[in-house]
């Protein structure tokens, strides 16, 4: 999307709210922006990923999402309504973040129209963009059991009180491959019943073939007779050279493939018992789309390595828990979360990747409510991330020169000295809600102090020495830093 087309849609979503007060267009959004001045070098996250807890490790987003009813709904009736809905968002605002507030950093994530009761009572059909998940894991702003992420196509929704029945299909070519772009085929579907107000259950799925297409440059394809340790380390071409000198001309034409990859996902919801507000627990099992191809330099030529063999067996099981506590009505919640993900490659044994790791995770929030509007929170999360194909994590300042056993290996294909990272993050503040009580009520205004430790050293986005030619360059500290401390003034808001 370009400048003039973004300003063009923040324009007209702004000038909506006078149009809203004649009951067909609504306006609503999420915005996250912080100060955190960070004196240890690092980017102003305690810590790498959403895993230890999403509080203090985001950074700014903005959202502004428009729905238009073109021909308004009637709840009382099953007539013919339809509307229309944009979604612009991005994740940088000005002075808080690198990107700086640019309009390149926004992207029109949603865009379609929905009509209900045309052809069939009770369905509503959607044609656009198809995103839709059965709920989300707050703590960690994690969406397990998104389907139709990258799909542009049509859907149908069909709906009573007890179930929800929704069915799918469109093209995720330009989701997935984005400017090498190849038809993506994804079916798929979802169901979910509500037993009363109390328990939900749903269970869905999709699955993307990638049809071969003789000719197409942007199929599937794989180069052969390449192997995985060259690519990985870069050297594929200057291998192919080593063996047949002079004849980079010849060098393996790609052979076609099918491409597949699958999602399923499942869901329980129940709540309403007790001090129980809700709990959500989600599930998904999934095997990646395969890569397309990676690019070598050499004698002053770019050759592209197509690497579908090489990437069609990746896997996840990812598992999330969230659970929603009034320990004391009007003074004090709880939200209790634990993660757990399970990711393989079946063609790699030889490297540590984010493709072969283990990670389990949880965290606890605590908001006490001293008055309606003044709060104080208390977070704390301990995760551990298992890496199954050797060390990838660096234990020590000095970890840049040693593998295992302390011993120095410039060719090795590990990364550190540590194949396990154990963090510990703590966060405290105060919190004034001007619309009362509630975890999750917003707008939130914050001021929070963060820890970590980890036993990884310097375990946050930083600007550290990484690198052994980096290392005469810079004055480097001979210590081990694990400890890290943020102050924040942040505020967040859905309208």
């Amino acid at each position: 999307m370009n400048r003039n087309t973004t300003l063009a849609l923040c324009a007209f979503a702004l000038a909506l709210p006078s149009v809203a007060v004649a009951g067909n267009a609504d306006v609503g959004g999420y915005f996250r922006i912080a100060a955190r001045p960070d004196l240890q070098g690092g980017d102003g996250k305690l810590g790498y990923w959403n895993l230890y807890g999403r509080l203090l490790n985001e950074g700014p987003y903005a959202a502004v999402e428009m729905k238009w009813d073109i021909l308004e709904r009637d709840p009382a009736t099953r007539a013919v309504w339809t509307s229309l809905h944009a979604k612009v968002e991005g994740g940088s605002i000005m002075n808080a973040d690198t990107g700086n507030g640019t309009l390149d950093n926004l992207r029109m994530s949603q865009v379609y129209v929905k009509a209900g009761n045309v052809a069939l009572d009770r369905v509503t059909w959607r044609v656009g963009t198809l995103d839709t998940w059965f709920g989300q894991l707050g703590l960690y702003d994690m969406w397990p059991t998104r389907l139709f992420y990258e799909t542009i196509g049509v859907s149908a929704n069909y709906q009573t009180d007890w179930v929800d029945l929704l069915v799918g299909v469109g093209d995720s070519g330009y989701g997935i491959r984005g400017q090498d772009y190849d038809t993506i085929l994804t079916p798929g579907g979802s169901v979910r019943f509500s037993l009363g107000n109390h328990l939900e259950l749903g269970l869905g799925g999709e699955y993307r073939h990638e049809p071969y297409v003789p000719g197409n440059t942007k199929s599937a394809y794989h180069t052969p007779g390449v192997l995985y340790e060259d690519w990985i380390r870069g050297e594929v071409v200057e291998s192919w050279v080593e063996e047949n000198p002079d004849l980079l001309d010849y060098f393996p034409d790609p052979e076609g493939r099918d491409a597949h990859s699958y999602k399923a996902i499942g869901y329980l919801g129940f709540g309403g018992l007790g001090p129980i507000r809700w709990n959500n627990l989600f599930a998904n099992y999934q095997r990646l789309h395969p890569e397309s191809y990676t690019t070598e330099s050499y004698g002053g030529r770019d050759i592209d390595i197509y690497v579908h063999d090489f990437t069609d067996q990746r896997y996840q099981i990812n598992v999330g828990n969230e659970l929603q506590l009034i320990l004391w009505p009007h003074r004090l919640e709880a939200v209790w979360g634990v993660l757990y993900g399970r990711y393989w490659d079946d063609d790699n044994s030889i490297v540590p990747t984010d493709y072969d790791r283990t990670f389990y995770s949880t965290v606890l929030r605590l908001q006490a409510f001293a008055t309606p509007t003044v709060h104080f929170l208390g977070e704390s999360s301990i995760a551990q991330e298992i890496s199954t194909n050797g060390n990838a994590y660096r234990e020590h300042w000095d970890s840049i020169f040693t593998n295992s056993g302390g011993a120095s290996d410039t060719r090795g294909l590990e990364f550190g000295d540590s194949d396990t990272r154990t963090t510990w993050q703590g966060k405290v503040g105060v919190v004034l809600n001007p619309l009362g009580p509630g975890i999750y009520t917003r707008p939130s205004l914050r001021l929070l102090y963060g820890v970590q430790y980890s036993n990884q050293h310097a375990a946050f986005g930083n600007a550290f020495v990484q690198s052994l030619d980096q290392f005469s360059d810079f004055e480097l500290p001979e210590e081990d830093v694990h400890w890290h401390h943020l102050v924040a003034l942040e505020t967040e808001v859905w309208f």
